[in-house]
Formats: structure tokens, C-alpha cells, sequence
């Protein structure tokens, strides 16, 4: 996967969770450009279906999410600054002075106490979002209103950086994850295969719920990113995977137990293919694997993740090599899966 320019562009464009309307035109052009079959349900979650070279024996749903962690505009005060509140898990110690935008078009920074104004305890502690506001230059409610309203949209501004060998932007989860199966979508499949771009992850909604009630199928892959925590003074057995050292598979995490023979075949394969691949090193954390396992009868589910430093930042990183582990993994299982080897 030499060419990441889709990635750029699925990264900097801006979809919180409950406003997923940019990426989904950016995937559904892609989708319409090689002719893949789609719809989107009323939550607003893309269901793909492409005819493979053959008839899948099992139905395989592999699925990432769309949306990505932000803010909502709360309120105005009457000097113009803008009240806010999180929309998905975010650590407010990086917070104060980034840059955001609101509603797609206007820029802002997050703003607090001035450090010497602060307390002795209110320099050590962590701002609250009560504590916390959003400049956009207004001098006014009345001004700050001809642009924006409550309920408004806020993201971090986009920043993209790929060196050759890493790269860093905000929304890698999990637009990391629908980069590659728009990589698989593009190639030629050997098998039958329904995949899913899901809304509402971030938040816990799980518009994933909604969209394996209506494939129905058999197994599903999830894609994900995860965080790695492999940085300086966090011990090795803290770590819970590392940047570099290849896809990540999970047997436990807080909402799913994956499947022990899904969980041996993507071992098996990376041995006989030479993909890195490492194991979760901690119980923690959870994704879309936690709703889609239970639909229906069950479903048989396994999640491929990219090891990603600074998760939920406006700066996160993951390494290319792991990219293309990722992609391959999800590959090569998809099509054991699918010709019904399991």
C-alpha cells in the first residue's frame, strides 16, 4: 500500500461520532468509482457487498468505524467564548492550546486560566471542561452566534505527517481501519464479502449493533487501532503492544472474548507468510467486536488492531509496516474464513 493518499484525506476530514457525514461521501465515492454494491441504514452506517471470484461459504463481515473522538458546542458566554464537552474519551491533560474547528470552518483554540493566575494546586491539577473554553475571536454572544450555535461540531484541526516511516494525525482510529478495507474493496476478492463502515464507536452506541443485525453473518474481522503506551518510564509489562512490531490480536479485552480458532489461524498465518504479529500484553480497552459477537445467534469475531501511540490526540501515530501487516492478516484470514476453512 504505497499510496496513502486516501488515508490523508480520510484522516483530515472531520466526523465525530453522530456526525459522520464527511467520511461517508469520501467512502461512498470510492465505493461508487469501483462499483461496489452499498446502502446506508438509518443510523447512518455504510453496508458494502462484493462478488468475489467465487461464492463465500461462510458470510464474512469485516467492519471499522467511521467516527472519530471530538466536542460539541454546550453554550456561549456573554463575552463570546464558547462552552464545550467531549464526545468520546479524551484525556483532558492535552487539551489547552490546541487548535480546533468548529462546524467544519471555523478555527478556535481551547483556552484556560492563564498559568499565572492559577493556584499552586490549580498548576498541578487537570483542567476541567467546566474550567475550559473555545476562542474563535468573538467579542460577543451575539457575534459568536452568526457563526456558530449549540450542538455545533468541534475537531481537532488537521495535521498529517508521514516521514516514510511513521505517520501522525488525529481520527488513526479508526480511519485507519476503513483505509484498509477500502484497499480490499479495490482488489479482487476471492470470496463473497460484506463490510461494514460503522458510526458511533466512539461513544459506545455501536452503530456496528445495528449493522450485523442486518448482514447476519457468520464471522466477523474488526479493524481497529489500539493503543500501544510503549513510551518512556510506562514498563514493558504495562506496554500493552508496540509501534513497529505488526498487527495486533487480542484473546480478551473489556466487552468480548475473541475466538480461540480465529485467534490460531491469524497466528498460523502470519508464521507461514512472514507478517509481524504481536499479542495484546493487557485486558483492556474494547471495540465494535463487543456488539457484533452478540447479534443475532452469535457470531464468531476476531479484531486485527494497529498499534497507535497518543490515541485520541489531534496528533496520534502508527507505524507503516504495521499498516501493511494489518491489511495483509486481514486478507489472507478473510479468505480462509470465507472458503470455509473454520
Amino acid at each position: 500500500m504505497d499510496n496513502l493518499c486516501l488515508l490523508k484525506d480520510l484522516c483530515t476530514a472531520n466526523g465525530i461520532s453522530g456526525d459522520e457525514n464527511n467520511i461517508r461521501k469520501i467512502i461512498s465515492g470510492i465505493l461508487d468509482d469501483y462499483a461496489v454494491e452499498y446502502s446506508v441504514d438509518n443510523l447512518g452506517n455504510i453496508i458494502a457487498f462484493k462478488k468475489g471470484r467465487k461464492r463465500a461459504d461462510k458470510k464474512l463481515m469485516i467492519s471499522a468505524h467511521m467516527d472519530e473522538v471530538g466536542f460539541m458546542v454546550t453554550d456561549i458566554t456573554s463575552d463570546g467564548l464558547i462552552k464545550f464537552d467531549e464526545v468520546g474519551g479524551i484525556d483532558r491533560r492535552v487539551l489547552p492550546a490546541k487548535s480546533v474547528v468548529i462546524n467544519n470552518k471555523i478555527n478556535g483554540v481551547i483556552v484556560n486560566k492563564p498559568i499565572h493566575l492559577c493556584s499552586s494546586d490549580e498548576k498541578s491539577s487537570i483542567p476541567k471542561y467546566s474550567e475550559m473554553f473555545i476562542d474563535i475571536g468573538a467579542e460577543s454572544r451575539e457575534e459568536a452566534l452568526k457563526y456558530i450555535s449549540p450542538g455545533d461540531s468541534v475537531t481537532f484541526e488537521a495535521l498529517y505527517e508521514d516521514n516514510g516511516y511513521t505517520i501522525k494525525s488525529k481520527a488513526l482510529d479508526d480511519r485507519a481501519g476503513c483505509f484498509i478495507m477500502l484497499e480490499m474493496l479495490k482488489s479482487e476478492l476471492e470470496y463473497d464479502t460484506y463490510f461494514t463502515f460503522v458510526v458511533q464507536e466512539e461513544v459506545g452506541l455501536n452503530g456496528a449493533k445495528t449493522a450485523a443485525y442486518t448482514v447476519a453473518p457468520d464471522f466477523a474481522v474488526v479493524l481497529e487501532s489500539t493503543t500501544a503506551a510503549d513510551v518512556p518510564e510506562v514498563s514493558p509489562s504495562k506496554q500493552v503492544c508496540n509501534v513497529g512490531e505488526g498487527a495486533v490480536i487480542g484473546f480478551i479485552d473489556r466487552r468480548t472474548i475473541y475466538d480461540k480458532g480465529l485467534i490460531n489461524e491469524a497466528r498460523r498465518l502470519a508464521n507461514e507468510n512472514n507478517i509481524k504479529l504481536q499479542f495484546k500484553r493487557a485486558v483492556a480497552g474494547g471495540n465494535d467486536a463487543g456488539v457484533i459477537h452478540n447479534s443475532r445467534g452469535g457470531v464468531r469475531t476476531l479484531a486485527i488492531s494497529l498499534p497507535c501511540r497518543y490515541l485520541h490526540s489531534q496528533l496520534s501515530l502508527i507505524d507503516k509496516s504495521d499498516l501493511d501487516s494489518a491489511y495483509t492478516l486481514a486478507k489472507l484470514l478473510a479468505e480462509r474464513i470465507c472458503g470455509g476453512a473454520l
